[in-house]
């Protein structure tokens, strides 16, 4: 049997090199983006070697959700948006994306998406703000897509309201999704939190310890099996007790930070010590730093988990 090639692969030159150009070929030759994902080159594994991941997170404006760090319209612009993901996706270490359809598909064209993990986000139906924003429906990837995608993983959010009768139908999706993952073969990213609805509508989620840890217990429930379930989980207080609520791997959620970024990063680093802590799924933190140095912001992160 001949031995196998130790060779890198070819990386295939980009689609497109310009946003005009992505445009024109979404316009003449949407074929262009099925030939891209079959050329992409792809990574023989969910998990690198040091079972360690940092991935980049952009799958918020498909649900409405538009603001980082205090700005409202942060991410209202989709060219300054793409350029802040391929700064990002382009730094040593950074494993991948997260992301719906058409920013994944920008960045395929692109090139920005060879010999990276690629996580499709899938329930983006619960609109930021609105009535039924419980009702999180599969409105983005669903498991045929990813498969024909060739991508490696599908994420679901699970926000728990027990006052708001839409939870059963989102709790209802998100296992079928885990079930249809798993099947498929492909990783399952559970994002799960404990929410409720203020007065003014807004719904907010439990940081608490007790909140988190209610939270896992659900979603790690999820399925006809878990056997390539993933958690994706905020980092709270008293992480080591909330930890001892799972033996599923998780990745540490990035959110929209208030605090300083030296204080995050802190937060970081000691949830990424707990055995069960396996990488960073992180997005406006790193896209939209206080001093808009993403490539400084990403290259900390990286430091924190490898």
């Amino acid at each position: 049997m001949p031995e196998a090639s130790t060779r890198p692969a070819v990386v295939p030159a980009p689609r497109a090199r310009s946003y005009a150009e992505v445009t024109e070929l979404r316009a003449r030759h949407p074929e262009a983006v099925a030939a891209a994902l079959a050329d992409r080159v792809r990574r023989p594994s969910f998990v690198p070697e040091d079972g360690r991941l940092m991935v980049v997170a952009a799958d918020h404006p498909a649900r409405g959700a538009l603001s980082a760090r205090g700005r409202s319209d942060a991410m209202a612009s989709r060219t300054e948006l793409l350029d802040r993901l391929r700064a990002a996706l382009a730094r040593p270490g950074v494993d991948g994306l997260l992301a719906t359809a058409d920013v994944a598909e920008d960045l395929l064209l692109l090139g920005a998406l060879e010999d990276k993990v690629v996580i499709a986000s899938m329930n983006r139906g619960g609109l930021a703000g609105s009535v039924f924003e419980m009702d999180d429906r599969m409105t983005a990837y669903d498991v045929p897509g990813i498969v024909e995608a060739g991508f490696d993983a599908g994420k679901v959010l699970l926000r728990i309201d027990r006052d708001d009768p839409g939870t059963v139908a989102t709790l209802q999706a998100c296992a079928r999704a885990v079930t249809d993952l798993n099947r498929a073969g492909r990783v399952a990213l559970v994002e799960p939190f404990t929410s409720s609805r203020r007065p003014d509508g807004r719904v907010v989620n439990d940081l608490t310890p007790e909140g988190v840890i209610a939270s896992i217990h659900v979603g790690q429930g999820l399925g006809s099996t878990s056997a390539r379930t993933w958690l994706k989980l905020p980092v709270v207080e008293d992480m080591e007790r909330v930890m001892e609520a799972t033996t599923l791997p998780t990745l540490i959620l990035g959110g929209d930070p208030v605090t300083a970024p030296d204080a995050t990063y802190e937060s970081w680093r000691r949830a990424l010590a707990l055995p069960s802590v396996r990488g960073l799924v992180v997005g406006r933190a790193l896209l939209f730093p206080p001093d808009d140095d993403v490539a400084a912001a990403v290259d900390t992160a990286v430091s924190l988990v490898r």
